[in-house]
C-alpha cells in the first residue's frame, strides 16, 4: 500500500545563470500578515467578529502595515468584521487592510461593498492557473483561465471606480503558481497587469503562491527569478510571496525567493493556516533578526504574540516552536549548560557588545524570555547546570570542584521522582547537604594566638561547655589539629575555597571546604561575615557528616 512510484518526480525549471545563491538578505521584505483569512479557513473553530478583532489589533500593535483581514463575499462573519474595523474607525493611518476575492463579478462587487469608506485597500483577486486545476477542475485551456484572470482584473478595476475616496492598489495571485508553466504564469500576470496599469500610479501587487509545496525551496526560488526576468512591467510593480508548508521548507522557501527578488511575504503568525500551514512570519522576521537584520516587526514580548494567538486559534503553539516556543532556549543537557554557563560568564567578563553564546542564538530577554528559563534541571543534566541555577538565581557562586558533589545530590533526587527539579528545590538541597549542621556542631567561640608562625587555638562548640585545642600553621589546620585528637579520627583537608558573596563593611564570606575523615571524603559550606569564623564552621560542618 506504500508505494513511492505512483508519485511523479517534480520537474525543475533549467535555470543555469541563477543569481540568488549569491544573494544575501540585509533588507526586511514587506510583510503581508495574512492570520485573518488563511488561519480562519483552517480552524476546527472559525473565529468570531470579537476574536478577528483582537486578532487585528495584536497584528497593528507588532507594526505590520498591511494585513489581509479577509474574504467578505465569502461569509457574513468576513464581511461584517471588514465593516466592524471601518465604521468604529479601528485601522490606522498608516496601515492598509487587504480582502480576497475571487474572479468572478458578484464576489467582486460584494467586495467592494464591506470596504466603503477605507482610506485606502487591497483589493486581492486570484485564480487557479495550474494545469492540473486548468484540467480537472475548470476544464478550460490556457486562453479560457487567462480570459477569466483578464475578466476578475477588469471587474476590479471597474468596481474601484465607484468608490474614488478610497486609495486603492490591486493584487492578483495565479493561485498554484507553482504547478504553473513558467511561461505562462508570465503571460497571464503580463495581461492582468496591462489591465491595470500600473504605469499611470496604481499600485500593484503580482502574487506568487506555492498553494501546495511540491519541490525543494531552491527550484522555488529559480522559478521566482525567472518570472522577475521575464515579467514585462516588473520594475512596475512589487512581486510578493505566498508559500505554504507541505514539505515542511515554507520559511526557507520565502527566504530563497526574496534573494530571487521578490519584494514581499505573505505569512501568518507561528504558520497558522490550511493543511501544514502558512509561512511562518514569527519565524522568517526573527531568522532575520538573528542575523542584525532589522526585521520592522516588534517581536519583542513573543509571549503576548502565542497568547492572543491561541486564544483566537483555539490552537496550541508547540513548546519547540522555533524562536516562539517555551522550551527553544531551554538547556536540560549537562553538556549544553556547561557551554551556556561558561559563555554566558565569558561575555560578561570580557564586557562584549555583539551576542556569540553558546547554544543561544539569540539573547532570550529580547523577545520577553526570562534567563530563569534558560537552564532547567532533570536527570540528564549536569554538573555546570546545577551550578548555574544557584549562581543566576542566589547568587551563589561555588567553587568548581564541588560542582560534581552537589550535581550528585541533585541527580539522586531526580531519579528518584523522574520529574524536573525546580531553583528552590535545587537551593533546599544544597542548604541540607553542605550547609545545615546541627546546633551541637555550630562554632560558638574560637581564640588564636600566633608565635613563631605556628597558631595554637581553642574552640568552644557550646556557651559554657569544654574547649577544643589544636595547634598548626594557620586556623583551620589548628581546628582540624583538635578534631583529631578530641574524636580519635585523621582529618586532611583536600579542598578550600574562600569567596566574598556582596561588597562593603557587612559583607559576608562563603568559605567552601572538602575534608577526608578516617580517608572519606566530607564536603560543607558556611557563610559568615567573619572570614575566618565561615572557614572554621564549614570545617565543623563537614566533620559532622562524619
Amino acid at each position: 500500500m506504500f508505494d513511492h512510484k505512483k508519485y511523479i518526480p517534480f520537474q525543475p525549471l533549467k535555470l543555469t545563470d541563477r543569481t540568488w545563491p549569491d544573494k544575501q538578505i540585509t533588507v526586511a521584505p514587506d510583510w503581508c500578515s495574512v492570520d485573518l483569512r488563511d488561519g480562519n479557513q483552517a480552524l476546527i473553530n472559525p473565529m468570531d467578529v470579537d476574536k478577528k478583532t483582537r486578532l487585528f489589533l495584536q497584528i497593528v500593535k507588532m507594526g505590520f502595515k498591511e494585513i489581509e483581514v479577509g474574504f467578505p463575499s465569502a461569509s457574513q462573519p468576513d464581511f461584517d468584521f471588514v465593516r466592524k474595523l471601518i465604521v468604529e474607525n479601528l485601522i490606522p493611518e498608516d496601515v492598509t487592510i487587504q480582502v480576497l476575492t475571487q474572479a468572478r463579478e458578484s464576489l467582486i462587487k460584494r467586495t467592494y461593498e464591506s470596504l466603503e469608506g477605507a482610506k485606502q485597500a487591497i483589493v486581492h483577486v486570484y485564480n487557479s492557473t495550474s494545469t492540473v486545476q486548468r484540467e480537472q477542475v475548470f476544464g478550460l485551456d490556457r486562453d479560457g483561465i487567462k480570459a477569466m484572470a483578464i475578466t476578475g482584473a477588469k471587474h476590479v478595476r471597474d468596481y474601484a471606480e465607484k468608490y474614488p475616496q478610497t486609495d486603492w492598489s490591486f493584487q492578483y495571485s495565479p493561485e498554484s503558481f507553482t504547478g504553473t508553466e513558467m511561461d505562462y504564469a508570465v503571460e497571464v500576470c503580463d495581461a492582468v497587469i496591462a489591465e491595470w496599469k500600473p504605469e499611470n500610479g496604481r499600485g500593484v501587487i503580482i502574487n506568487l503562491p506555492a498553494t501546495v509545496e511540491m519541490s525543494t525551496p531552491n527550484i522555488f526560488a529559480d522559478q521566482v527569478e525567472w518570472f522577475c526576468r521575464n515579467l514585462k512591467q516588473r520594475d512596475q510593480v512589487r512581486i510578493s510571496l505566498h508559500t505554504h508548508n507541505d514539505r515542511g521548507c515554507g520559511v526557507a522557501a520565502a527566504e530563497l525567493a526574496v534573494m530571487a527578488g521578490a519584494d514581499r511575504v505573505e505569512g501568518t503568525l507561528l504558520g497558522n493556516g490550511e493543511r501544514t500551514g502558512n509561512m511562518d512570519l514569527v519565524t522568517m522576521g526573527m531568522n532575520l533578526y538573528s542575523q542584525g537584520v532589522n526585521p520592522n516587526i516588534d517581536f519583542s514580548n513573543i509571549q503576548e504574540v502565542i497568547d492572543v494567538v491561541e486564544y483566537c486559534t483555539e490552537l496550541i503553539v508547540h513548546p519547540r516552536h522555533p524562536w516562539a516556543g517555551d522550551l527553544v532556549y531551554t538547556a536540560f543537557s549537562g553538556s549544553h549548560q556547561d557551554a551556556i554557563r561558561k559563555s554566558i560568564k565569558f561575555h560578561k567578563e570580557n564586557n562584549l557588545d555583539k551576542w556569540n553564546v553558546a547554544y543561544l542564538p539569540i539573547d532570550p530577554e529580547d523577545i520577553g524570555r526570562n534567563y530563569e528559563a534558560v537552564v532547567r534541571i532533570n536527570s540528564q543534566s549536569g554538573k555546570g547546570g546545577v551550578a548555574l541555577v544557584l549562581e543566576r538565581d542566589y547568587g551563589i557562586e561555588l567553587p568548581k570542584w564541588m560542582h560534581g558533589e552537589l550535581s550528585q545530590v541533585v541527580q539522586s533526587a531526580v531519579e528518584t521522582t523522574g520529574e524536573e527539579i525546580s531553583p528552590a528545590n535545587i537551593k533546599s538541597l544544597y542548604e541540607k547537604h553542605f550547609i545545615e549542621v546541627g546546633k551541637e556542631w555550630v562554632l560558638n567561640r574560637y581564640n588564636l594566638q600566633t608565635e613563631s608562625g605556628q597558631i595554637t587555638a581553642e574552640f568552644a562548640l557550646t556557651k559554657d561547655g569544654p574547649t577544643m585545642k589544636g595547634g598548626g600553621t594557620g586556623a583551620v589546620e589548628a581546628l582540624c589539629d583538635a578534631l583529631s585528637k578530641t574524636y580519635n579520627k585523621s582529618i586532611e583537608v583536600t579542598q578550600f575555597d574562600e569567596r566574598s558573596l556582596s561588597t562593603g563593611t557587612t559583607a559576608q564570606a562563603l568559605a567552601s571546604i572538602s575534608v577526608l575523615v578516617d580517608d572519606k571524603p566530607y564536603s560543607a559550606v558556611a557563610v559568615n561575615e567573619d572570614i575566618s569564623a565561615a572557614a572554621l564552621q564549614a570545617v565543623l560542618t563537614a566533620f559532622s557528616r562524619s
